[in-house]
């Protein structure tokens, strides 16, 4: 993971299509998993991320990085909040980031990009060992055809209704309101 942090920038900037503010928050953060005295040494493509929202800054992590869903270390856990974990499955370090940084409302986009940029690590994340465990390693399924739509789909996602097995979109909703 040696790259310059302009290297890195031109890399998030390239991969996403533009600069903005929360591609700079994923930028940091993989600037803080860097910096780690474990986490920093992984090779690329090593880590897992599991990210609590599916904002700009993932886009950050998935190309500096290396964490992507096909190959089943970039995991989402959707809080709608700009927090990451990184695990080691090797050695088993750990790290959450979340962010503390708020925006003023007095501040414009551009001034609020450049104060993230210039915010010291310590004062952007606060850093903790996650409160959940390392996601299992992706496994392979076995496909079965729904018996409504005729596609394919994972075991795992399969329902079973009226002694059918059906997949998520040929389910009927159950929903009752109190």
């Amino acid at each position: 993971m040696d790259q310059s942090a302009s290297d890195r920038l031109n890399r998030a900037v390239s991969f996403h299509g533009h600069l903005c503010p929360g591609l700079v928050i994923g930028l940091r953060a993989v600037e803080a998993v860097m910096a780690h005295p474990v986490l920093g040494k992984a090779a690329y493509g090593k880590l897992i991320c599991v990210t609590e929202n599916d904002a700009c800054g993932v886009d950050a992590i998935q190309c500096l990085l290396g964490c992507s869903a096909g190959k089943g270390n970039l995991v989402a856990r959707p809080r709608g909040k700009h927090a990451y974990s990184f695990f080691d499955r090797e050695n088993g370090a750990s790290l959450r980031l979340c962010l503390q940084a708020n925006k003023s409302e007095q501040a414009s986009r551009d001034e609020w990009q450049q104060t993230l940029m210039d915010m010291p690590l310590e004062k952007m994340f606060s850093a903790a060992a996650p409160d959940y465990e390392i996601p299992e390693a992706p496994r392979i399924f076995a496909t079965i055809a729904c018996e409504v739509c005729g596609e394919g789909v994972a075991e795992p996602m399969l329902r079973l209704e009226d002694g059918k097995k059906v997949c998520l979109d040929c389910q009927h909703q159950y929903h009752r309101r109190w």
